[in-house]
């Protein structure tokens, strides 16, 4: 059932509207605010007939209603915002245990920056700079998504851990936190608050402590390489915002759906058409490879504008907004990118739907080109039209490949319920290939990292075989064993992953047996 509107004051106060109430800075105002820029008589709310009504009293600043300045009465709704003066008021519906709850923000805020510590301190205290938010009772267990504004990072948290959380505010010792923990949870509650304030540190979200999650690029060239530089642009949101008003809502109607999902179609039958009757492969420019190489490369950076446009306006039609996005070049090799974060936030479909956007519109550009390509006659245009096509096709095999985070690993991680799910895959999977496997161990976590080995198994034995056919072509310009030599360094880079990954625990395994 739903609860009746309250107002969230500043300091989270809530004030239920059940009443009429006057606010204002005269002393016999219901609400009263102590701000010089709000009038002693500011604004009235009548509450009738199912109805909560706000209008202004004559103030001389003006009340404003979801950025617009009230003229008469406005009707209040669950997420309004009244701006009074300096002052911000968040109209809310009271939800029950089994309801997602508003995202609760708490800016950062430099006065409330304490010097680093390098400890917990002998009152932990949540730092500023974070938003909470409780999802729906079908996202499970861990239904409490905490972010952390700097780094876009999220940890998910029970019930108890959120209770626990409204605790760590600094006006209570680390013994006092102890005691309420275990008074709460039990024998449990203390080992539960330790993780807590553990993961806390660990993204630098208590004051005093600096996180680990910052990159270390003081040591050694190989180090700064690995650190991807970016350049972002912060005003992406709003332009996707502005697309999805001015028409980009149309492609979110069931008609427009329909017609995507079956271009989809009928591209995943032209394009292995083309590939069998016409060409007889897929590398068509591969013998021209300066032209070759820049039609692919400007058919990626295409397919890739559209790709990142589809998950920022898929971000804007649930209501939120791409905080920024930009070029990441990581080494030499420069990569598109929309922050997404915002859509933790979201129920786990609504989630589904933002990470699939990316493939799906990969999907469609490759529909279209294939389709072009059928039509045209032969020539250069058609080969170009065709290698586009390619390309939105490779574009969409690397993106839903669950091995990688990617979109396609996103999508698995919320089918799965099983958040973190590649980290807490690659432990497990080096406790049990090191002899220290245990009893409660996830078969869905082993699983993964069996099919994850095995998938980069079957790549490296893939691009060894691909670059068999250059084999003729380096001969020509370089003697027999230099050739075998060179491919022999490449397929050893192939499979070092999977060197990396099973070698470190079998070595530890062994040396524990000699132990």
């Amino acid at each position: 059932m739903s609860g009746p509107l309250e107002l969230v004051l500043a300091d989270r106060t809530r004030v239920p509207l059940l009443h009429d109430m006057t606010i204002g800075r005269a002393p016999g105002s219901t609400l009263w605010l102590d701000d010089p820029a709000v009038s002693r008589r500011q604004a009235r709310i009548s509450v009738g007939g199912g109805a909560v009504l706000l209008e202004d009293a004559g103030s001389s600043y003006g009340t404003w209603l979801d950025g617009r300045r009230l003229d008469g009465r406005e009707p209040l709704r669950d997420g309004s915002r009244i701006r009074i003066g300096n002052q911000e008021l968040i109209v809310e519906r009271r939800r029950d245990e089994a309801e997602a709850g508003r995202t609760v923000v708490v800016p950062r805020a430099e006065t409330l920056l304490e010097p680093d510590t390098g400890g917990f301190g002998t009152h932990p205290k949540v730092r500023s700079g974070y938003a909470l938010k409780r999802l729906a009772a079908s996202e499970g267990e861990e239904r409490w998504v905490l972010r952390d504004l700097d780094s876009n990072r999220f940890l998910r948290m029970s019930d108890a851990d959120a209770e626990l959380l409204q605790l760590v505010d600094g006006r209570r010792s680390v013994a006092e936190l102890v005691r309420e923990a275990e008074q709460r949870e039990g024998d449990g509650g203390a080992a539960r608050l330790a993780r807590l304030l553990a993961e806390l540190a660990d993204r630098g979200l208590l004051s005093g402590v600096t996180g680990s999650t910052v990159a270390d690029t003081t040591h050694g060239r190989l180090a700064r390489l690995a650190v991807p530089r970016e350049k972002t642009w912060a005003g992406a949101g709003r332009l996707f915002d502005r697309l999805y008003r001015r028409g980009g809502w149309r492609l979110f109607t069931r008609p427009a759906l329909a017609a995507i999902a079956m271009l989809m179609l009928a591209g995943l039958a032209v394009f292995p058409y083309l590939v069998v009757a016409r060409y007889g492969t897929p590398f068509v420019v591969a013998r021209k490879v300066g032209i070759g190489a820049l039609i692919f490369l400007l058919g990626r950076l295409a397919v890739v504008a559209v790709h990142e446009t589809a998950h920022g306006l898929t971000m804007a039609s649930y209501g939120r907004r791409v905080r920024r996005a930009g070029i990441k070049v990581l080494m030499i090799f420069p990569y598109a990118f929309v922050d997404t974060s915002e859509a933790w936030f979201e129920p786990r479909r609504h989630r589904i739907a933002i990470s699939a956007a990316g493939p799906v519109s990969d999907l469609t550009m490759g529909a279209v080109f294939s389709i072009c390509c059928l039509a045209l006659p032969a020539g250069a245009i058609r080969d170009v039209v065709f290698q586009l096509a390619f390309a939105a096709y490779v574009g969409a095999l690397f993106n839903l490949n669950p091995f990688v985070e990617r979109d396609g690993y996103q999508i698995l991680v919320d089918l799965l319920r099983e958040p973190g799910l590649r980290r807490r895959a690659r432990e497990q999977l080096f406790r049990q290939l090191s002899g220290q496997g245990r009893a409660g161990d996830s078969p869905v976590l082993t699983r993964y990292a069996a099919a994850g080995v095995a998938w980069s198994v079957l790549a490296g034995c893939f691009a060894a075989g691909l670059s068999l056919r250059y084999q003729s072509r380096l001969e020509d310009v370089a003697s027999g064993p230099v050739v075998w030599s060179v491919l022999a360094i490449l397929w050893v880079g192939f499979f070092l992953p999977v060197i990396v990954v099973l070698g470190g625990p079998l070595r530890q395994r062994r040396r524990s047996r000699e132990a």
